[in-house]
């Protein structure tokens, strides 16, 4: 597995985005882009090559799973480890975003001095399998 530069992030509230941006580029030395939709993501993803998709769970019109079941169509982005970011942390729902293909799910509120940190973990431990 290659080394985790590029995180295609997708979340549509503007305040969550800067911090996760400040926190996952300034502090965590990523390339992020940042995609305010679903479909966005959609039309952003394959140009953009990344390493890791990281997706808001709850959006309007397409949220994060459903985000997550089309990129998987695209045969470029069928395999790239995908990680949500919700506050519906409940065991079960963790469970269900898992079984959905998520290697990890991070609760919101997230911690942005740790929140870089937290995604390396996680990418760490999917790779060694």
């Amino acid at each position: 597995m290659n080394e985790l530069r590029r995180i295609l992030y997708v979340e549509d509230e503007p305040d969550i985005q800067a911090v996760a941006e400040i926190a996952l580029e300034a502090v965590a030395g990523f390339t992020l882009k940042v995609c305010s939709s679903g479909e966005e993501a959609l039309a952003e993803a394959v140009a953009f090559a990344p390493d890791l998709l990281l997706l808001d769970v709850m959006m309007p019109n397409m949220d994060g799973p459903s985000t997550l079941l089309e990129l998987r169509k695209l045969p470029e982005l069928a395999n790239t480890p995908a990680m949500f970011m919700t506050a519906k942390v409940q065991p079960q729902e963790i469970v269900h975003f898992k079984s959905l293909g998520a290697i990890e799910v991070i609760p919101k509120p997230f911690d942005p001095m740790s929140l870089g940190e937290q995604i390396k973990a996680a990418w760490q431990l999917h790779t060694k399998t």
